[in-house]
C-alpha cells in the first residue's frame, strides 16, 4: 500500500495534501489544473461560465431597477461596511501591507527550490503555480523544523472536541454533552450534543457535527446552518444547528487526527453555531444568524477562531493520541 498506486481526489483533505507533498511536478501540474478548470470552458457540458455571466448580467439589471448604480451598492445596502469605497479603501490598505510580504516569501521560495529542487529548478525565473505551496511547505520545514503532517497525533478530534467544550464552558458558563441516539442522524459519522446553561441546568440549545470528508456524497468545505430557528411564534425554545466539516476521517484504529487548519476551521463553524444557539432574541426573524449583515456574521466565528492562537487554551488539548505527551 505505502508504494501506491494512491488516487488523489480534488477534495480538500486529498488535493492540499498533494500540492503540498508530492514531489512529481507534473503530477502536482495535473492535479492543481483539474482543480483549477473545474466547471470552466475546459469542462464539456460542465461548463458553468456563460451562467456566470448571465447571473451577473442579471445582478446588474436588479441593481439598476433599484436606483443603485451597480450590484456592489446594493449588496452593501444590506451590510456593515458603510460604501464600496471603504470597502475598496481596506482592501488596499491590507494589499499594502500584505503584497510586499508575500513578495518576499515568494522571493525566499523561488530560491530555496533553485537551491534544493536540483535541474528541474536551477534555471528557472519563477516558480509555476503548481509549485508555490509544495515549496512553500519545504519553506517552512527548514525554518522550523516541523511539518503541517507531523502535528496531526496531537490533534486527535476527541481531544479537540474536549478542549473546545471546555473553552465554552469557560467564557459561557455553558456545558456540552453527548447525546448520540437522541435524535435521527444522516450518516454514522454523524453526532449530536447538547447544550446546558449550568447556573440553571436548562437545556438551552442542541447541534448535529458531521466532522469528516466523504467525498463521495459530500460537498467539500465546512459551514453552519439552522436546523431549528428559536422563535416565540412558533413555541420554539430550543435551536439547533447543523455544524458541517470535511476533516480528516478516522483510519483503522486511529481517531481523526487533524491538521491544524482543520482545528481552526472546526473553531470557527462553532462560532457561528453558538451565535445561532446562545441567542436570547425570540423574535424568529432576528435571533441568532437571522437579520445579521453578512459581514458581521462573521465576527462570532473569527471570535472563536482566535482561541487557536491562545496558548493555554491550544495546550489544553494538544497531546498526543497515544503517548499524552
Amino acid at each position: 500500500a505505502e508504494k501506491g498506486p494512491w488516487r488523489i481526489t480534488l477534495d480538500m483533505p486529498s488535493y492540499i495534501p498533494a500540492m503540498s507533498h508530492l514531489p512529481d511536478r507534473e503530477v502536482r501540474e495535473q492535479v492543481y489544473k483539474a482543480n483549477l478548470q473545474r466547471a470552466s470552458e475546459k469542462s464539456g457540458d460542465r461548463n458553468n461560465v456563460p451562467l456566470i455571466y448571465e447571473i451577473l448580467k442579471i445582478k446588474a439589471e436588479m441593481a439598476k431597477m433599484l436606483g443603485y448604480n451597480n450590484y456592489a451598492e446594493l449588496s452593501l445596502a444590506s451590510k456593515m461596511a458603510p460604501s464600496v469605497d471603504a470597502v475598496k479603501e481596506l482592501t488596499d490598505l491590507m494589499a499594502e501591507k500584505a503584497v510586499p510580504a508575500a513578495k518576499k516569501e515568494l522571493e525566499e521560495i523561488t530560491a530555496l527550490a533553485k537551491e534544493k529542487g536540483g535541474e528541474e529548478y536551477a534555471s528557472i525565473d519563477k516558480l509555476e503555480p503548481w509549485d508555490v505551496t509544495f515549496w512553500s511547505e519545504r519553506l517552512k520545514e527548514s525554518k522550523f523544523d516541523v511539518t503541517e503532517e507531523e502535528l496531526r497525533p496531537y490533534f486527535a478530534l476527541p481531544a479537540v472536541l474536549e478542549g473546545m467544550f471546555g473553552l465554552i464552558d469557560r467564557i459561557f458558563n455553558i456545558s456540552v454533552k453527548a447525546a448520540d441516539g437522541e435524535a435521527e442522524v444522516w450518516h454514522p459519522d454523524v453526532r449530536f450534543f447538547k447544550l446546558y446553561d449550568n447556573d440553571t441546568g436548562k437545556h438551552v440549545a442542541s447541534f448535529f457535527l458531521d466532522p469528516y470528508s466523504r467525498p463521495e456524497n459530500k460537498r467539500g468545505g465546512a459551514w453552519m446552518a439552522d436546523c431549528v430557528g428559536k422563535s416565540e411564534a412558533v413555541n420554539r425554545d430550543i435551536p439547533v444547528a447543523y455544524l458541517t466539516c470535511n476533516g480528516s476521517p478516522p483510519v483503522g484504529d486511529k481517531p481523526s487526527l487533524m491538521t491544524f487548519r482543520e482545528v481552526e476551521t472546526l473553531f470557527h463553524e462553532t462560532g457561528h453555531g453558538l451565535q445561532h444557539m446562545l441567542t436570547t432574541a425570540s423574535v424568529g426573524d432576528v435571533a441568532g444568524i437571522n437579520g445579521v449583515e453578512w459581514d458581521a456574521v462573521e465576527l462570532p466565528s473569527q471570535f472563536m477562531e482566535n482561541w487557536c492562537y491562545d496558548k493555554p487554551t491550544v495546550y489544553g488539548f494538544a497531546k498526543h493520541w497515544e503517548t499524552g505527551e
